[in-house]
């Protein structure tokens, strides 16, 4: 969805038509400027349906993040992913590790990032959305956990095995998989591999294949929000319906859902703003009288007199 304020190409000739009021966009030299909807505040109503805290499941990821604070879930959950490694230890799980490289860089907050007593790193994700931004992701997410494993100049046999796991309720590559695994090999020799010690895995729960063990697969069902007859089911549920009596996290989730809430909100008011800002310079380009803009940008954004005057200084 676009922001308002936004600018995309025109499929018309590049014609300038203001006096179209009617239709939802203003069209000008090869742009089309988005512009907000009549009423409400001028920025936009931001309307978070957020899901009731009630009725939370393990697919969201704060609850799923807490629940794995339980060192026995989490290695029980490892051990169903990864059956080939012996896991007879969780230490110190970090939930919500927020992952700061630098002032400048792009923080991430990871929902699960714990390791086992052989030194092993796993972050592992909940993904409700699709998004073709994933893979790269966990490339990111690869570079920050190795850049707090090692500083500057130790040596890199420093550097732990890790393994960035994703459990998407969607299919990521479409090919039916409950399990996707991907190391690095050498492209002209498939029986090469790089051993840099690092494991990416998405999990599907709108897999179709007979690809993992009934275990995985009651998990995943479990996500995708189906009830199978499962032990470690049963635990994550009874977690889980735990989670929603704990009134602290109650009180974390609303916080941090306010807080993306304002944040989005900030985003979005950023967006209107450059769009006016765009706005006014296009019309100047074809000498439209700044009467007549200022007008128009007080019409199509819901501006005060002042206001619109500030955007026509800038």
């Amino acid at each position: 969805m676009e922001a308002e304020g936004a600018m995309r190409p025109a499929s018309s000739s590049g014609c300038i038509n203001l006096s179209n009021t009617k239709h939802p966009f203003i069209r000008l030299r090869g742009y089309v400027i988005i512009k907000p909807k009549k009423g409400g505040n001028r920025m936009g109503n931001y309307n978070t349906n957020a899901t009731a805290w009630e009725e939370l499941q393990i697919s969201n990821d704060f609850i799923f993040g807490k629940i794995l604070q339980d060192p026995k879930l989490c290695r029980g959950l490892l051990q169903r992913i990864l059956p080939q490694l012996k896991i007879d230890h969780i230490e110190y799980p970090e939930t919500q590790k927020t992952i700061r490289p630098d002032i400048d860089a792009k923080s991430v907050r990871l929902d699960v990032y714990v390791a086992d007593s052989n030194n092993t790193v796993y972050d592992i994700e909940m993904q409700v959305a699709m998004s073709k931004e994933l893979p790269k992701r966990t490339r990111y997410y690869q570079s920050l956990l190795d850049m707090q494993m090692i500083d500057k100049g130790e040596s890199y046999k420093k550097l732990k095995p890790s393994y960035i796991i994703f459990i998407c309720l969607f299919d990521q590559f479409g090919m039916g998989r409950h399990i996707y695994t991907f190391e690095n090999t050498c492209r002209e020799d498939k029986d090469i591999f790089l051993e840099d010690g690092t494991t990416k895995i998405f999990l599907s729960a709108k897999g179709t294949m007979e690809d993992v063990s009934p275990e995985l697969k009651a998990f995943l069902d479990y996500v995708a929000g189906k009830k199978p007859a499962d032990p470690f089911v049963d635990e994550l549920e009874a977690a889980v319906k735990n989670a929603r009596k704990n009134r602290e996290w109650r009180h974390e989730y609303m916080t941090l859902l306010m807080r993306d809430r304002e944040n989005r909100e900030i985003g979005r008011e950023e967006g209107i703003e450059i769009g006016i800002i765009k706005m006014v310079s296009s019309l100047r380009y074809f000498n439209i009288p700044d009467h007549d803009i200022l007008l128009k940008i007080q019409e199509e954004y819901n501006l005060s007199q002042e206001e619109a005057e500030h955007y026509m200084e800038m």
